[in-house]
């Protein structure tokens, strides 16, 4: 058997160690467009504020692991092409490989939408990769004397913000949303953690956009106007779908997957490039987190190697920290609300229930326990069957029965 992925992140991981889980012969190629194994890519602003090193990232799995799992990696190359006919991968080298089963996991690219001038700024970046880590370092070097401009109050703005603001002279973000965070977090919390990078020396433009650039000088579309040195686009991703179309799969922004991460015959897709149904609030999107991509990876390569695995319990999740201010939300906020707020100590918890089951929640400050709320929404566990007002006041196993620790600390029910 022959097993081919296009991509080489989290999902492709999942992919070849579910493979390996049930077909320890079969040949795997992984083929990577980056130049290098797979690394951890949300540590990229960790990098830009000397709290991690090139090396460490690139532990995402061990340096022999490719190795161990008999993997064939063509790291620096561009699949271009895919005949689901002729069951072929052309590269961009010309090289054609075959195979018998194909996972996507190519996930996302930076969009970078329409703005007049860009192409007169000379120092410009996105950020979501290494290189872009790279690029955006040696533009910055070491003289702390650059003003920056980040287009993108997502988390991927906000993160690089954190990374690089000690290694510049000023730093301003913008964004048409009247929010920082506005696709995961509630005006309050996004507030206050707006409030902790402001007090950081972060500027906010918020509820505007770059009408145009005149060089190093941005004219938005209130009249303000912002100079810089450096531009960081951050606006947002697109799911690479493209090969999976020319395939003949279905796609709509992302490729669309049943349970068992199926997306043709002898087609499987995993992670960021695909459409993930959300248990929260049971909706169909692209959900682009690392523990999705990783699962759904996983399920594929099973499935791939002849098993029957579902994967049914995915939800939006966000775990990040901002200037020692640490987050976790999931799931869905549109419920019956329990918040409990602490301005001395800036901790939030905002818990969201419906139809007897937890559906979503906000964690600022005090994160440690927030596995036990992930755990609830992902197993859809009734309320009614454990200690709610006991987890809802301090999450602790001990809420549930005796049967339902064993399972969450990974014993045997007897």
């Amino acid at each position: 058997m022959d097993y081919v992925i296009i991509g080489n992140g989290a999902a492709a991981v999942g992919c070849v160690e579910g493979i390996r889980a049930l077909d320890q012969t079969g040949s795997i190629t992984v083929v990577s467009a980056e130049p290098y194994p797979v690394y951890g890519r949300p540590l990229i602003s960790y990098l830009l504020e000397g709290k991690t090193t090139e090396e460490k990232m690139l532990r995402y799995r061990p340096e022999n692991w490719y190795k161990k799992n008999g993997v064939a990696l063509l790291s620096g190359r561009t699949a271009v092409s895919v005949d689901s006919a002729a069951h072929q991968v052309t590269l961009d080298n010309g090289a054609v490989l075959p195979y018998h089963k194909l996972c996507f996991a190519t996930g996302s690219r930076p969009f970078v939408p329409p703005m007049e001038g860009l192409e007169t700024v000379e120092h410009q970046t996105s950020f979501m990769t290494l290189d872009d880590a790279r690029r955006l370092s040696r533009i910055l070097g070491d003289q702390k004397d650059k003003r920056v401009l980040i287009i993108g109050a997502g988390l991927i703005g906000l993160k690089c913000a954190e990374g690089i603001l000690d290694r510049c002279a000023s730093l301003t973000v913008v964004d048409m949303a009247e929010r920082i965070l506005p696709n995961v977090m509630l005006p309050h919390p996004a507030a206050l953690i707006q409030k902790r990078m402001e007090d950081r020396g972060v500027a906010f433009l918020l509820g505007d956009s770059i009408a145009r650039f005149e060089g190093n000088h941005a004219v938005l579309k209130s009249g303000k106007a912002v100079d810089f040195d450096v531009l960081v686009v951050a606006v947002g991703v697109r799911p690479n779908t493209e090969l999976a179309a020319q395939a003949g799969c279905a796609v709509d922004r992302g490729i669309f997957i049943d349970d068992h991460c199926a997306a043709g015959p002898d087609l499987w897709a995993a992670g960021d490039c695909t459409r993930s149904h959300d248990i929260s609030n049971g909706s169909d999107r692209i959900l682009a987190i690392l523990p999705n991509a990783y699962l759904q990876g996983e399920t594929a390569g099973l499935n791939m190697a002849g098993g029957s695995r579902a994967f049914t319990k995915a939800v939006p999740m966000n775990a990040s920290g901002f200037f020692g201010l640490h987050v976790v939300s999931a799931g869905s906020y549109d419920g019956q609300r329990y918040l409990e707020e602490d301005p001395e100590t800036g901790s939030y918890k905002l818990l969201v229930t419906r139809d007897d089951r937890l559906v979503g929640f906000i964690l600022l400050g005090d994160v440690e326990r927030a596995g036990i709320y992930t755990s609830l929404i992902r197993e859809q566990t009734p309320l009614s069957s454990i200690d709610f007002d006991l987890i809802r006041e301090k999450p602790q196993l001990m809420a549930f029965s005796r049967s339902e620790r064993a399972k969450k600390l990974g014993g045997v029910q007897r």
